[in-house]
């Protein structure tokens, strides 16, 4: 039987795990809520699937593997919601699930490390959001689940440059804070690792090694782009979005031991430099 995943929410971190797995002969649906993303699914060689809208039963009947990373709302986790009996009636088929949650789960920890074995006390409406959806996926009996909690993710597309470029960056300062980071590539290879080594039950945090100020990433973008340091702001003073202002409630240094002594991943990119060195080697413009 071929192997097949079907992927919910087929995004960013889900696109490049189907980079590596696409040239190994597998065959990849991705629901999308859109017609035009759908249309950019399909040209990258994954075939594309409207949900709501289209029938999902055949592709859940021909799935091996599921992943999925649309996350949650205060209504829930919407995958769940729809087709939550059906995935239960169907989870002896499936070989990995993989659930796509957030180092956010973990809370405020003031700079403290925190692995997978800490409890979850998120102090932010999104983080209680992803721990009841975590135990809703946990609670589907014979469910081979993996969850994979994110720190936050940069890559192609996602970084510091263009508002580097453009002059709108500042380095926005709030004493004490440190996030952890993983660059995308190291998402997929990690799930690839999964995959090939499942172990239902596992809980992974997936992050670099070098949880670092987030004023410190701009700069280091500005010297690699030979352009002014931009300008330090307080967090007090900046302007930032409710969901931006959301992220500095926490801070936390996350391990990420177990990716490497149980899966064997060596990080392509193990901390910021290294990150962003390579992508603006592959698009310097």
């Amino acid at each position: 039987m071929q192997r097949t995943l079907l992927s919910f929410g087929h995004g960013y971190s889900a696109r490049a795990l189907g980079a590596l797995l696409l040239p190994q002969g597998w065959r990849i649906i991705g629901t999308t809520r859109s017609a035009e993303k759908a249309e950019a699914i399909a040209q990258s060689g994954v075939t594309p699937l409207l949900f709501p809208g289209e029938d999902i039963r055949p592709a859940l009947d021909g799935a091996t593997h599921l992943l999925i990373s649309a996350g949650p709302t205060a209504e829930g986790d919407p995958v769940l919601g729809a087709l939550g009996d059906e995935i239960a009636a169907r989870a002896g088929q499936f070989d990995w699930v993989g659930y796509l949650s957030t180092t956010g789960v973990y809370g405020d920890h003031q700079g403290g490390w925190v692995d997978e074995t800490t409890p979850c006390t998120p102090s932010t409406r999104r983080g209680q959001w992803r721990v009841a959806a975590e135990e809703a996926w946990r609670a589907i009996p014979g469910l081979p689940l993996h969850i994979f909690r994110l720190a936050g993710i940069y890559g192609p597309g996602r970084g510091p440059f263009a508002k580097v470029r453009n002059g709108t960056a500042r380095r926005i300062i709030k004493e004490g804070q440190v996030f952890s980071r993983i660059h995308v590539e190291d998402i997929a290879q990690v799930l690839a690792a999964s995959i090939a080594q499942p172990r239902p039950g596992a809980i992974y945090n997936l992050c670099d090694d070098d949880p670092a100020p987030p004023q410190d990433v701009i700069a280091f973008a500005a010297e690699l782009l030979g352009l002014p340091l931009p300008p330090a702001v307080t967090y007090d003073a900046a302007d930032m979005t409710p969901m931006a202002r959301s992220f500095y409630a926490e801070s936390k240094r996350v391990r990420n031991d177990l990716i490497k002594s149980e899966l064997g991943v060596r990080l392509r990119h193990p901390d910021y430099r290294t990150g962003l060195q390579a992508l603006l080697a592959e698009d310097p413009t």
